[in-house]
């Protein structure tokens, strides 16, 4: 029997879990187009987009028929959330999160690869007092208590969460390309 899916797939988890990696490889592999949510929020320079515009380009691309995306930020969770038939949560130990957060953190500032509309992490993006780090922190349990709530709302989309990035990978070869 193939692995659940879906044609518009939220992947949700906290920071560091591996949403985009894993949200990018699901599109490759369904034929669905993905789309980076850190692109559709920040503009070159770290400046965020508001609120108002992030909503509307959120909506424009949860209108699709097809979609996989990486994150759903609290101010516009509302809309993927509608249009969804699948939800993947990472729900990973707060040990491997933060260790990825912090490998791929130091290997982007280390090469200088550049990331959300060319922007390039520092240190002090990763260490600093609003930091990838101290927001980690903040968010971890936020995030877990809303993905795990989220799998018992009969009212939202299947929602499908993996303890460990192995969990993930085994649904990941169990899901049949569409021919």
């Amino acid at each position: 029997m193939p692995a659940p899916t879906g044609k518009r797939i939220l992947v949700y988890g906290v920071t560091g879990s591996g949403k985009s990696t894993l949200a990018a490889r699901i599109g490759a592999r369904l034929g669905l187009p993905y789309h980076s949510v850190d692109d559709l929020t920040w503009e070159p320079g770290w400046v965020q987009v508001p609120v108002e515009e992030q909503r509307r380009r959120m909506t424009e691309v949860c209108a699709g028929d097809t979609w996989v995306i990486d994150a759903a930020y609290g101010s516009w969770t509302d809309i993927p959330l509608a249009r969804a038939d699948l939800v993947i949560g990472l729900d990973y130990p707060r040990w491997v999160s933060l260790s990825r957060l912090i490998r791929r953190t130091v290997a982007r500032w280390i090469t200088r690869t550049p990331i959300c509309n060319g922007n390039v992490e520092s240190l002090r993006t990763l260490f600093g007092k609003d930091g990838l780090v101290a927001f980690h922190f903040q968010s971890f349990p936020r995030k877990r208590r809303r993905m795990r709530q989220w799998q018992t709302d009969p009212e939202l989309p299947p929602v499908l969460l993996f303890r460990s990035p192995a969990d993930a990978e085994r649904w990941l070869r169990a899901v049949i390309s569409p021919s």
